[in-house]
C-alpha cells in the first residue's frame, strides 16, 4: 500500500511532469506491448519512463524528478537499471497516476481508451438540470478520472465527489489524482458498489469492468456469463439511490451474440418497473477483438462498449 509520504510524492512527482509539459495518451496493453517490443530507447525521456513503462538509468532523469520517484516509493530496480512503478496519462488538461504496464497485478490500477471512452460519454450527457452543489458518485472509480473529469465540467456548480472502489490501492491512487488535478470536496469509500455508501445522488457515473477474466483481476473482471453481471448491478442497486431527476451514467461492454445484444435485453427488463427515462447508445462496435479467440467470447460476433443513461423521473 502507499503511505501519506509517498502519495504527496507522487503528487510532487506530477507536478514536476506538468511543469515540463508532459503529455501522454495511454493505449491498448495489446498496442502498448507492440510499441514497446521496438528497439528500447538509448537516452529515455520522461514519456518513455512515465509512459512507456521503459526501463531508465538514474542519470537520465534529473535529479529533483528522480528523487522524488524514490520518495514515492516507485523507483523499483530492474538490473543495473530502474523503472517507474507507475504511469501519468493526461486526460484534457488533467493528469492522472495509474498502475505501470503491464498491469498484470491483482489490484492494479488501469487507464485507458475505455477512460477516454468513459469521459467523452460523460461530456456529451446533458447535466443542464443538475441543481448547484450536486453530489456525484463514481462507483468502482479506479484513478478517479470520471468522478474528477465530472468535477471539471461541473466545477463552477461547485460540486460534491464520491469515489468508491474496492480495491485500496485505486483509492489512494484517487486521493493522489484529485489532489493533482485541485479538486476538492472529495471523499474516498471502499465499497462494494454501493454496500459502504449512504444517501442520495444528483449524478451516479461508472465504468465498470465488463470481460470475463480468467484471472479475475479486479480492473478487468465484471462477472456473470460474457462480463455484464457488475454492470447489471450498478443499474439495479443505483437506481434507488438516484434524487428525484437524477441521472446514473454507465459506460460498459456488451457481447453481440448471433446478432443480438444481451445485456441490453436485460438492461430494459431489469428496469421496466421503475419510474425512470433511459437511452441505450452503442458506442463503438468492436473493442478487445483478441478476446474473441477464447472462451467466452469465442461464442460472440464481436464485443461493444455501450452508454446507458438513466434519468430517476
Amino acid at each position: 500500500m502507499i503511505d501519506a509520504g509517498e502519495r504527496k510524492a507522487l503528487v510532487e512527482l506530477g507536478g514536476l511532469l506538468r511543469a515540463s509539459e508532459y503529455a501522454f495518451t495511454t493505449i491498448t496493453p495489446l498496442s502498448h506491448q507492440r510499441v514497446c517490443a521496438r528497439q528500447s530507447p538509448a537516452q529515455p525521456t520522461l514519456r518513455d519512463v512515465f509512459g512507456w513503462s521503459h526501463s531508465f538509468r538514474e542519470t537520465d532523469l534529473s535529479q529533483d524528478v528522480f528523487a522524488t520517484l524514490n520518495k514515492a516509493g516507485a523507483a523499483e530496480r530492474a538490473g543495473e537499471r530502474f523503472r517507474s512503478k507507475v504511469r501519468y496519462s493526461t486526460l484534457g488538461d488533467q493528469l492522472f497516476v495509474h498502475s505501470a504496464f503491464p498491469t498484470e497485478e491483482a489490484d492494479a490500477v488501469f487507464f485507458g481508451p475505455d477512460t477516454y471512452r468513459f469521459a467523452r460519454t460523460i461530456r456529451s450527457v446533458d447535466l443542464g438540470n443538475l441543481a448547484d452543489r450536486p453530489l456525484i458518485l463514481d462507483v468502482g472509480a479506479g484513478t478517479g478520472a470520471g468522478g474528477l473529469y465530472a468535477a471539471r465540467i461541473l466545477r463552477h456548480r461547485s460540486p460534491q465527489i464520491v469515489l468508491s472502489d474496492i480495491n485500496e490501492r485505486a483509492l489512494q491512487f484517487s486521493a493522489v489524482n484529485a489532489a493533482l488535478n485541485k479538486v476538492t470536496n472529495v471523499s474516498f469509500v471502499n465499497s462494494d458498489l454501493y454496500a459502504e455508501i449512504d444517501g442520495s445522488f444528483d449524478l451516479i457515473i461508472s465504468n465498470p469492468p465488463y470481460l470475463v477474466d480468467a484471472r479475475t483481476r479486479t480492473y478487468r473482471h465484471g462477472g456473470g456469463e460474457f462480463g455484464s453481471g457488475l454492470s447489471l448491478r450498478i443499474l439495479q442497486e443505483g437506481v434507488p439511490r438516484l434524487s428525484r431527476g437524477g441521472l446514473l451514467v454507465l459506460y460498459t461492454g456488451t457481447a453481440i451474440v448471433r446478432g443480438v445484444d444481451p445485456f441490453r435485453d436485460a438492461v430494459l427488463g431489469l428496469l421496466q418497473a421503475d419510474s425512470v427515462s433511459l437511452t441505450y447508445e452503442e458506442i463503438d462496435p468492436d473493442v478487445f477483438g483478441e478476446e474473441l479467440e477464447v472462451s467466452p467470447y469465442d461464442r460472440a460476433d464481436r464485443i461493444a462498449v455501450v452508454a446507458v443513461v438513466v434519468r430517476k423521473l
